[in-house]
């Protein structure tokens, strides 16, 4: 039996429903800002690199060794900052685009009508302030039956009051419901607040693996993998 979770505190209450088409826009919009809030971090994770050190004392350095001129080599810094936080972004806009080119051009389609799948949104204030989805995986380990979470984002100002735990929560019981072994998801190395979320919610790690993007491999960033296993299973 399908549940939803409502929440009654002094602070604002949030409902957890079925998505509906009309809601395309601002599921969007939570997911596109909530992807791209993790750039800056990426950004900084670069720039602590050694080797991303080495490059921005060494270029610089060997300029003025051959120019002689310090505006040339604090120029070339500059430039090199401006390089690694546009190279730094490209990995999640792309991620953004190839999923708004994918299964989030029709959430119906994707999620609605597949079987054993669900899109659902959390609503405070007659707006869309957090997404979650799940789908069934095609090809799980031998006797098991394994739903993996995608998609999980609370805007900005939500978040701190539950809404992401009570999503995955959502899904949880939705994967119970429907008689899945296990719920898998992957999640990466910068996104720490997720790991720490989906780690107190009883998950377990299972293993990493580096992303197909050159750039995640460039810069040691890997895809942590995650999952919970009902007791009944």
């Amino acid at each position: 039996m399908l549940r939803f979770e409502t929440q009654k505190s002094p602070m604002v209450p949030y409902h957890i429903r079925l998505y509906q088409d009309s809601d395309h826009k601002s599921v969007v919009d939570v997911f596109t800002k909530g992807a791209e809030e993790y750039i800056p971090s990426t950004f900084r994770h670069v720039l602590l690199l050694p080797r991303t050190l080495l490059l921005l004392l060494g270029v610089p350095l060997a300029l003025v060794l051959m120019s002689g001129s310090w505006l040339l080599a604090v120029l070339c810094i500059f430039f090199l900052l401006l390089l690694l936080r546009f190279l730094a972004g490209q990995p999640w806009k792309q991620y953004v685009a190839t999923s708004l080119q994918t299964d989030m051009a029709d959430i119906t389609k994707s999620y609605l009508n597949a079987h054993g799948a669900c899109f659902w949104v959390a609503e405070s204030g007659g707006q869309v302030v957090g997404t979650v989805a799940a789908l069934s995986i095609k090809n799980p380990p031998l006797e098991r039956k394994q739903l993996q979470l995608f998609h999980l984002s609370v805007s900005s100002q939500h978040r701190g009051q539950g809404i992401a735990k009570a999503l995955v929560r959502t899904v949880l019981q939705f994967a119970r419901d429907q008689g899945y072994s296990d719920v898998v998801l992957e999640t990466s190395t910068l996104q720490q607040g997720a790991m720490a979320l989906y780690l107190g919610m009883g998950f377990q790690k299972t293993g990493h693996h580096f992303f197909i993007s050159m750039f995640w491999r460039l810069v040691d960033i890997c895809a942590i993998q995650l999952k919970y296993s009902f007791p009944s299973a």
